[in-house]
């Protein structure tokens, strides 16, 4: 229910001034969260809640005994020799991070940290594509995760928004990172638009 987003756990991000005053370790992103009510019974609807992924990756440093960052560079970014996915903005030269920025908001915002990872469009791409081939998977391991999500994200934080989609049709990862939001969700439908358009032109070229 966690990974399907079917536990009715409230968003965290969806609290009060989450992204002006984030919070500063797990905890404290779950202290907002933690008396509010359920959205809904668990298991009978749908919605997004990045809750769910904070509570998976408490139950892998529970159950690993190690962080979270490490059982996923020892279990996939070895394994798939990707060296350009990072735990936080600290690992990272900062002059090699794209800019973002916020309509309405001056400054470049690249430097606020809330406690994303960072990867290149090829890292994501290649990590995308072995989910698809199952060569990520040990066996018996992708018929589980085939059973309760999908082979695609999309996503945004301020400044940054992101569709990263596997085309079986084409055989292609096709992935859009756009560095401006806005409030009103303009940009994210203007983004939509160019992605099924550039998925349009490959399938075209394609045949």
């Amino acid at each position: 229910m966690l990974v399907q987003h079917r536990s009715g756990i409230p968003n965290l991000t969806d609290t009060p001034n989450y992204w002006t005053n984030p919070p500063k370790s797990s905890e404290e992103a779950l202290e907002r969260v933690l008396d509010l009510p359920a959205d809904f019974e668990p298991d009978k609807k749908y919605e997004y809640s990045n809750t769910n992924y904070l509570l998976i990756s408490e139950l892998i440093e529970k159950v690993t005994g190690t962080s979270k960052f490490q059982y996923i560079k020892e279990e996939i970014l070895m394994p798939l020799g990707l060296k350009n996915t990072y735990g936080s903005i600290h690992d990272v030269d900062m002059d090699d991070v794209m800019s973002g920025y916020y309509v309405g908001v001056d400054e470049d915002i690249k430097t606020a940290d809330y406690g994303s990872m960072l990867a290149t469009a090829q890292d994501v791409g290649l990590f995308l594509r072995a989910l698809n081939d199952g060569s990520l998977f040990d066996k018996g391991e992708q018929e589980i995760y085939s059973s309760i999500y999908k082979y695609n994200h999309t996503g945004l934080i301020p400044g940054y928004q992101s569709i990263a989609k596997y085309h079986k049709d084409i055989d292609a990862v096709v992935i859009q990172f756009a560095n401006t939001t806005d409030f009103e969700g303009y940009n994210w439908s203007l983004s939509e638009i160019m992605y099924n358009r550039i998925v349009k032109i490959l399938r075209r070229k394609k045949k």
